[in-house]
């Protein structure tokens, strides 16, 4: 006969191990939705590598002021452009403007 002790720890494994899995599965859709975010937000990103982006996504982080970003995302553009041109590829004229998207307040203005 089974003591209650050992089933109740059985009954507690599973439920760790689906909680992990559920865990995990979430996890996964999170960066899946980040990275698709962070290549709708930085212009000509179908043009980059994943490193690319991750050095553009460092540089702009690490900007000190708004006039700092505001020159690396026009630097950003017209090296885009270009590569683009190279490519065959139109992108629009303009950088995508700033504070688009539903970040912190859910687009409410």
């Amino acid at each position: 006969m089974k003591t209650p002790g050992f089933v109740l720890s059985i009954l507690l494994g599973a439920l760790l191990s689906a909680s992990a899995t559920a865990l995990a599965a979430d996890q996964d859709r999170e960066q899946d939705r980040a990275r698709s975010q962070d290549q709708e937000q930085i212009y000509g990103s179908q043009l980059m590598t994943d490193e690319e982006r991750a050095e553009y996504r460092a540089k702009i982080r690490s900007a000190k002021t708004n006039e700092e970003r505001d020159q690396i995302r026009k630097e950003h553009h017209e090296r885009m452009k270009e590569r683009a041109k190279e490519r065959g590829i139109t992108l629009p004229d303009e950088p995508p403007g700033k504070g688009r998207g539903m970040g912190p307040g859910g687009g409410r203005r």
